[in-house]
């Protein structure tokens, strides 16, 4: 879901004419660890159900790589949206720390999904996910939201998702639209001042 939010975030961007000016001024505090944190995180995934040892472990891994990313978030606070990103991802690890290191997943939203999907989930083949039951903590957290057609991808999401790409969305239309008007402003004036002596 990640991934769509900054492909909508950057398409409605330049919709509203905005440009990439902002992202070449981008400073982030640690701004190598979330592009490692998410490689890693892609490894881990698509790893986990072929070594069995990793598929054992990769719960805590996650939580290791969600601190982590926690950290890079609230470094980086004060930048537009990332207040909002920090607890959508928060939302997340809570609910995954509190079920074993697993993200609790609907059946019933499931559904929309592939069935060897829901197979898979029932019997923990998916090492990041779990199905929900009666005995999940904080189920409402967990991936219980279907997305399907007219929307090109069917998935499910949770209510930690939805807050994420909202920060994600706030934060790219600010560099694509706020910091580049802003820089724009400054040389006009600058010119203008020029021009009068």
């Amino acid at each position: 879901m990640v991934f769509d939010g900054i492909i909508l975030s950057f398409i409605v961007g330049f919709l509203r004419k905005g440009n990439l000016k902002g992202l070449a001024q981008l400073n982030l505090k640690w701004g190598w660890m979330f592009p490692l944190l998410l490689a890693f995180e892609i490894a881990v995934f698509a790893f986990q159900n072929d070594f069995k040892i990793l598929g054992q472990a990769s719960n805590y891994i996650y939580m290791v790589i969600y601190i982590l990313g926690l950290l890079f978030l609230f470094l980086n606070r004060n930048n537009p949206g990332f207040i909002l990103i920090l607890i959508g991802v928060f939302l997340n690890f809570l609910v995954m720390v509190i079920n074993g290191g697993r993200m609790p997943v609907s059946l019933t939203a499931a559904s929309v999904l592939d069935p060897g999907y829901i197979e898979a989930l029932k019997h923990s083949l998916y090492a990041k996910h779990t199905a929900l039951n009666h005995s999940t903590h904080l189920g409402f957290l967990g991936d219980i939201i279907p997305i399907t057609k007219p929307y090109p991808r069917t998935q499910i999401i949770s209510i930690g998702d939805i807050v994420m790409n909202i920060g994600i969305f706030i934060f790219i239309q600010y560099l694509m639209l706020q910091r580049p008007r802003t820089e724009d402003k400054k040389v006009i004036t600058l010119s203008f001042e020029g021009g009068e002596k």
